[in-house]
């Protein structure tokens, strides 16, 4: 079942990449006491991925931040490591907080799986973008395609908040 408004997020670990490697992270060390804007795409390096979905919310972060967000936090079926270098390849390093769902095991918990096994993806996440209130979804945006982030950019969530 898919996680709708009002429900709590559910108790997973992540990864976070840290000068002294991964770190584990878990639900409550991201969300709980903070305004949150999730967004996780499908991978990594991705095309659609890393030329609009998170560039764009690079380049309005200052703006989304204005509006009472406490971090912009990006989540893909990635490791940790690869998460690592994908945040500065996109220069995020400092404006969003990265954090790796390695096993898919949050985007199972809120059902929001996307089947990429059809193009060698495996399991991933599906593309969509979340307001959480102290661990409380609050709103959800998915794509109706993994090809597209309109619904779930920047822009969309700058009109939301």
């Amino acid at each position: 079942m898919t996680i709708k408004p009002g429900d709590r997020l559910p108790e997973v670990t992540f990864r976070a990449m840290t000068d002294d490697g991964p770190q584990v992270r878990t639900t409550a060390d991201v969300f709980s006491g903070r305004k949150v804007v999730l967004i996780a795409v499908p991978g990594a390096y991705t095309p659609t991925c890393t030329l609009n979905h998170v560039p764009g919310y690079v380049a309005h972060a200052d703006a989304i931040k204005a509006k009472g967000v406490d971090a912009i936090v990006v989540t893909s079926v990635n490791d940790a490591f690869v998460m690592g270098a994908w945040e500065k390849s996109v220069g995020a390093d400092g404006k969003l907080e990265f954090v790796a769902d390695g096993n898919g095991d949050f985007a199972k918990a809120i059902g929001l799986v996307l089947d990429g096994t059809g193009f060698g993806l495996g399991l991933r996440s599906q593309r969509y973008s979340m307001i959480v209130e102290d661990g409380v979804m609050k709103a959800l945006n998915v794509e109706d395609a993994p090809g597209k982030a309109d619904t779930s950019g920047a822009e969309a969530m700058l009109g939301q908040l």
